[in-house]
């Protein structure tokens, strides 16, 4: 058995073959089975059905048929796949195949079912299922599209003929294999002698030679494509094309006058526009850039010319002043040419243009010129009032010639220390001056004309101020120097020096101060007044008296200084013959400033004066003498750090004076080495007062001495000024009586 299918197709109806296999018959259990015996192969070709019918009945497509049916009505056919019963229709009866709905190649091309041939009473397959196409057959429903039009695009003006511009295609959505449908052919329909097009590919070409952008610079053109290959019946798409025509330098410039006119005032300033010329470029952007050029009629560079980048001016510029009287005209010959050329377009003619340009220089009244505008003068500190320092001359450059009136700015000259005589411009000290005050002065003369006042010309005079020899040296500062007692002196000097005169001897201006003796002690004088006489080398010679407070210090045995009383009483007292200071000073004319002192001594100086206050000492136990083992010694107290205190027990113990020994040490230490305490008065209460004192003990018992007599003191008056008082006291005064002495005493 077989199944088969008629086709309907443009000549008519035509029965086509499937696949199909042979299915036996099977009796047994009730159930009749089919049984596969063997397959056998059929030729299947493809339906074709043309897209877009338009009729009102459903279109015939083809029969589908099965050896199995006898025309009993017993085989029923059914239709599954793409469009089943939706847009393909089956009579189940006959196999008839129909389409119900219009078909449109381009949205599907083909459509893939399945056949089948089905027993009406056991609904089993008669025959085996099996796939046919059905092909949507083309006809010419699409007409070509430009996709991506409209088209833009540029060219160079004067390109050769036959120069690519831009590329148009056009897509044709029918069917390329089948027919011509989907063939395009191009043509264009404006833009034509300029422009033409490649029929096949769409290429766009120049076809004139001498596009001028100058002369028209923008291109409309309409171009066609039509599929059939342009045949009668065809359809067809256009789209359009701008063409912008793109600019080469193939102009040069022109300057569209000759000769060009300007009027210049001679008080016109420097580097001022003072004329404008242009030149005309047909061309754009760099193609239009143009350059000028004086030439010649401006030998001494007066004027210069540049272009102005965005109006492609020329601008001519003033390099030097103006002057009437010099000079009342220049004719400039100016050249214009362009910044980039076409070497092709060069043998059509230069690309430069020439023109003249004619300055006339207008008078104007000027202000009068000082010769020189800078002057510089010298007058002594010692001038009296009145004294010519110099002159300064203006005079009028018109023609006219006109007097000049003379003055000094009062804001150059605030204090009136110069005046000017109005017609000479002689110029006099009005006030003594002093070169220390000011050593130099800058004044403004002016200079105007007598009948014009309106216009000034000025002129600037230095005045340095020369010195005299009136200011006596002195001190750059106020010096305080320390020294530490017990010093040693660098040299010895016989006799004491109270002040030091010396002339200038270098040019550094310092000097030094050196000990002359040895053993100085704060004890005997805490702070000493030096007096220094200070001379210039000047004529006459000057000087004045300076006075140097030095300060004894306590010192360790490295020089290091612990104890530097700054607010002790001021002695008032002259170095003694004790005290003598040797000064070597480098001085010269206005002033001294400190140098490193040698062995010891050094230079403080103190921002504020400090108030000056005393220490107290005061003893409870006078001793017993030079036999009083048991006293403290006061000399280790004021060498506590340099000297290991040693002290005998009294009658209390050596404990107890132990106790009291650690106490004042750590007391004192503490106080030594704390250098920015201020100098507080103190009080320090001593029980006992030590032995084996420097001084000797002061004491009336049992102080004969190699032979002299119980009631004689006379020798008190040998040991000097400093017990010259305990001479006077002893000499009243029985032996063995108590004293009850000062400290200021001694």
């Amino acid at each position: 058995c077989s199944l088969g299918l008629l086709a309907q197709r443009e000549s008519g109806c035509k029965a086509l073959t499937l696949n199909s296999v042979i299915l036996h018959h099977i009796s047994g259990g009730g159930a009749g089975v089919y049984q596969r015996r063997r397959r056998r192969s059929w030729v299947w070709n493809q339906f074709f059905v043309l897209e877009e019918y338009t009729g009102d009945e459903p279109l015939y497509i083809g029969k589908l048929h099965s050896d199995m049916d006898k025309g009993d009505g017993k085989v029923k056919y059914f239709l599954a796949g793409e469009g089943a019963m939706s847009i393909f229709t089956i009579n189940e009866e006959t196999g008839d195949i129909h389409a119900i709905k219009r078909l449109d190649r381009e949205q599907q091309a083909y459509y893939t079912l399945r056949a089948q041939a089905r027993d009406k009473i056991s609904n089993m397959l008669v025959e085996p299922e099996s796939q046919f196409i059905i092909k949507v057959q083309d006809i010419n429903d699409n007409a070509p599209v430009f996709l991506d039009g409209p088209y833009s695009s540029q060219v160079d003006e004067s390109s050769p003929v036959g120069t690519s511009v831009v590329t148009v295609v056009a897509t044709d959505a029918d069917d390329p294999t089948y027919g011509n449908s989907a063939r395009v052919v191009y043509s264009i329909l404006q833009g034509e002698p300029y422009f033409s097009v490649e029929p096949k590919t769409g290429v766009i070409l120049t076809a004139l030679p001498d596009l001028d952008r100058e002369a028209r610079d923008q291109y409309l053109l309409i171009i066609l494509a039509k599929d059939m290959i342009g045949q009668m019946g065809g359809l067809s798409g256009t789209t359009s094309v701008t063409v912008m025509l793109t600019d080469i330098n193939d102009n040069p410039p022109r300057f569209p006058l000759k000769v060009y006119q300007f009027t210049v005032p001679e008080s016109a300033l420097i580097l001022s526009v003072v004329a404008k010329i242009k030149a005309v470029d047909l061309d754009l952007g760099r193609n239009a850039e143009m350059d000028y050029k004086i030439l010649d009629g401006d030998e001494l560079g007066t004027f210069g010319i540049i272009t102005d980048p965005d109006t492609q001016e020329g601008l001519i510029i003033l390099h030097t002043p103006l002057d009437f009287e010099s000079r009342s005209s220049f004719s400039l010959h100016v050249e214009v040419s362009n910044r980039i050329v076409e070497p092709r377009f060069l043998l059509v003619g230069p690309f430069s243009d020439l023109t003249t340009v004619q300055l006339q220089v207008e008078d104007v009244d000027e202000p009068p010129v000082f010769t020189p505008s800078v002057s510089w003068m010298m007058v002594s500190e010692a001038a009296p009032v009145g004294t010519i320092v110099g002159s300064v001359s203006a005079s009028d450059p018109d023609d006219s010639n006109s007097p000049v009136r003379y003055a000094i700015d009062k804001r150059s000259d605030m204090e009136r220390h110069f005046s000017i005589d109005s017609s000479s411009g002689v110029i006099r000290t009005n006030k003594h001056l002093d070169r220390e005050s000011r050593a130099l002065h800058n004044i403004t003369i002016t200079a105007t004309e007598k009948q014009a006042q309106s216009l000034a010309g000025s002129a600037v005079v230095l005045i340095s101020v020369t010195d005299v020899n009136d200011n006596a040296p002195s001190f750059a500062r106020k010096y305080h120097i320390t020294v530490c007692e017990n010093a040693q002196s660098p040299s010895q000097s016989p006799s004491p020096l109270i002040t030091c005169r010396l002339t200038c001897l270098s040019t550094d201006n310092t000097a030094s101060v050196l000990t002359r003796q040895t053993g100085l002690l704060r004890r005997d004088q805490l702070i000493h007044f030096l007096p220094v006489v200070i001379s210039d080398g000047g004529h006459p010679s000057l000087s004045s008296t300076n006075t140097l407070t030095i300060t004894m210090c306590s010192c360790d045995l490295h020089g290091g200084q612990q104890l530097c009383h700054w607010g002790a009483p001021h002695f008032q007292s002259i170095l003694s013959a004790a005290t003598v200071m040797i000064c070597v000073l480098t001085l010269c004319n206005f002033g001294a400033a400190d140098r490193s002192a040698t062995q010891g001594i050094q230079t403080r100086i103190l921002d504020h004066e400090q108030d000056i206050q005393e220490n107290i000492v005061y003893y409870d136990d006078e001793g017993g003498g030079e036999e009083d083992t048991e006293a403290f010694d006061i000399t280790a107290l004021r060498h506590l750090n340099q000297t290991k205190l040693t002290s005998r027990l009294s009658n209390s113990g050596t404990e107890r004076h132990r106790m009291i020994q650690e106490f004042i040490r750590d007391r004192l230490q503490v106080a030594d080495q704390d250098l920015t305490a201020p100098p507080f008065d103190s009080l320090q209460t001593y029980n006992f007062e030590g032995v084996g004192s420097a001084a000797v003990s002061l004491s009336s018992l049992n102080s004969q001495d190699s032979g002299e007599s119980e009631g004689s003191y006379s020798f008190l008056k040998e040991w000097g000024p400093r017990f010259r008082k305990l001479a006077e006291l002893y000499s009243h005064n029985k032996r063995g009586q108590w004293l009850d002495l000062q400290e200021g005493d001694l």
